[in-house]
């Protein structure tokens, strides 16, 4: 249980953009199909004249659902940007659906309905796979992560006289600063102060 979540958690953002990216593509590929079907059987246009028409019309649809949906999180490079590569990206796409239905129909001479929707899902598989990839790759890429402050070196307190918190004020300047000096203890410490106390300007020796 634990080895799932852990693995869930590695890769909750792209299970999260896979599902939300599948759903949109799910209703593109409806509109896909319906528009297909509608152009090729009805209007009575070419396969190749009737996918193009119902892919550009899919393409716009899941534009908007993955640039304020799907990928909304990523950062863009702006609206105009995006869709020009957006329907770039899906013209290599559809060029994926032309060799499915092409080979389909002007290959392998299959012209009915249940063979040329077969070819159209295949298509749709397919490019489906190519615009996720390249719309993380090209259209919307990573967050990048915020860049941390460089730490800095924290300054030693100043002591009362002068001196750091960790060494002892001298008595020198601390009798200058109006203070209490502090103790010092005798030894070659207190000699050390009581001559630099000798050498001020205006002390008798």
């Amino acid at each position: 249980m634990s080895f799932a979540h852990g693995l869930y958690e590695r890769f909750r953002h792209l299970i999260h953009e896979m599902a939300k990216f599948g759903v949109i593509g799910l209703i593109g590929v409806v509109i896909t199909d319906l528009a297909y079907n509608l152009l090729y059987y009805s209007v009575g246009l070419g396969p190749l004249t009737s996918v193009t028409i119902a892919t550009i019309a899919a393409t716009f649809f899941t534009l908007v659902g993955n640039r304020y949906w799907t990928f909304r999180h990523r950062q863009g490079s702006g609206a105009g940007r995006e869709a020009v590569i957006f329907f770039g990206l899906n013209g290599v796409a559809l060029l994926i659906q032309y060799a499915c239905i092409g080979l389909t129909n002007y290959t392998f001479g299959r012209t009915d309905k249940l063979s040329n929707n077969i070819a159209l899902l295949i298509g749709i598989g397919l490019g489906t796979l190519f615009r996720f990839w390249s719309y993380r790759k090209w259209v919307w890429a990573a967050v990048p992560p915020a860049p941390r402050a460089a730490g800095r070196p924290a300054e030693p307190a100043m002591g009362p006289a002068g001196g750091t918190a960790a060494e002892p004020a001298s008595p020198v300047l601390a009798a200058r600063s109006g203070r209490e000096p502090a103790t010092v203890p005798p030894g070659p410490a207190r000699a050390a102060a009581d001559g630099a106390a000798g050498d001020e300007p205006g002390r008798s020796r």
